[in-house]
């Protein structure tokens, strides 16, 4: 009874650290959590109480609800779209106010009314734009005149008013008061799909050198599960080139780190497609037992290499120079992987390290023939490879 008391005790005190463990990683992913959107809170109280101010004080609005409204609403939206949520706010409420004003002249208010200029407000603001947020904003407005005008005269123009001043004042708060800076924007973002491919790459590598299946099952599985990574990566591009176009502080960055960087999503998304059919090719490559060269392990590795120094290089704003010497150095090690002799899916694998190599080297701002051309020469010699089974 004792004994097994003490080892009831025992196993309470893992149960504890492993919850103290959990607890501890839910506060550290909240506190990043807060740390990534603290600048955007205080962009959107900023906005708001701007806006209050200008149409309150300055365009005497008696009660500019909405301009804070349209500020945070605004601000709300992904960064890179903001402008163009700033629009849509305007035609929305345009469409509003223009369906909302003309039939109640013609039918009057109530319950059916009502019903009626929403429904007309929507499928407007659908024919005009087609988004989302000009039908939210079409719709409201047209339920505001229709339930408000009776009993509150001239709110059209006070609910244009805010909707230009809110979205305005988020747009001044972004660009000039509080402006993202955009290569930290990009840096946030690229960094956990340009990790995701680093350790995925890492771990084939281990698994081609240790022929470990499993492991590169493994890996195959993990670079599968990169949507959200490379849908944040592309999201911050559109945000880093509007920061970039509207802040005065960062125009001269369009051309320059940021520039490049926002150029790289698309050719980085290639290469973690290709990727992924070199992960996939290395599975079959160990299941089937084919011939495993030391350099091919190697050139995956190297790949990997060239894909962190990418990373470092992008984050720090210099020419990536480096990374392209890597990611030659992998298609080097490929090439004589293919030399000393591989399989079918051997020669896949070394035909992805090429492949992979020149989307990296375009996502470094050379042009396809550029980095073409520099793969076909570090490759070296395509003769035939060796039999292998030939001995």
């Amino acid at each position: 009874m004792v004994a097994a008391g003490r080892r009831g005790a025992g196993g309470g005190a893992p149960a504890v650290v492993r919850l103290w463990e959990r607890a501890a990683g839910t506060l550290r992913d909240r506190l990043l959590r807060v740390r990534a959107i603290g600048g955007l809170a205080v962009q959107a109280g900023l906005a708001a109480a701007l806006s209050w101010i200008v149409a309150h004080e300055l365009l005497n609005i008696s009660q500019p609800v909405f301009a804070p409204i349209s500020a945070v609403s605004t601000l709300a939206a992904s960064v890179g779209q903001r402008l163009r949520r700033t629009v849509e706010l305007i035609i929305g409420v345009t469409v509003g106010v223009l369906i909302g004003d003309l039939l109640l002249v013609v039918i009057g208010t109530g319950w059916w009314q009502l019903a009626l200029i929403v429904v007309l407000a929507i499928v407007v603001a659908l024919f005009l734009a087609g988004s989302a947020a000009v039908v939210i904003q079409a719709g409201a407005t047209a339920v505001l005149i229709c339930t408000l005008s009776p009993s509150i005269r001239d709110l059209e123009f006070p609910r244009f008013v805010d909707a230009l001043v809110g979205g305005g004042t988020a747009l001044l708060v972004t660009a000039v008061l509080l402006p993202l800076n955009p290569l930290r924007v990009l840096n946030r973002a690229a960094r956990p799909a340009l990790d995701l491919l680093i350790t995925q790459l890492d771990a084939t590598a281990g698994a081609l050198a240790e022929r470990d299946a499993a492991r590169a099952r493994t890996a195959r599985t993990r670079l599968r599960q990169n949507k959200d990574e490379l849908k944040a990566f592309v999201e911050a591009t559109q945000g880093a080139r509007e920061a970039s176009t509207l802040s005065p502080l960062h125009w001269r960055e369009r051309h320059g780190p940021v520039g490049r960087y926002a150029r790289a999503a698309e050719p980085i998304d290639r290469a973690m497609r290709n990727s992924g059919t070199l992960i996939r090719r290395s599975v079959t490559l160990i299941e089937d037992g084919e011939p495993v060269p030391e350099s091919l392990p190697q050139a995956v590795a190297d790949l990997a290499e060239a894909v962190r120094l990418l990373k470092r290089q992008f984050a720090a704003g210099d020419e990536p120079n480096r990374a392209r010497e890597q990611a030659l150095r992998a298609v080097q090690a490929a090439g004589n992987a293919y030399r000393e002799g591989v399989g079918f899916s051997g020669a896949v694998v070394v035909a992805q390290v090429r492949t992979t190599v020149s989307d990296l080297l375009v996502g470094t701002g050379l042009t396809q023939e550029e980095a073409n051309h520099l793969v076909r020469g570090m490759f070296g010699d395509l003769r035939a490879p060796a039999d292998p089974q030939r001995d």
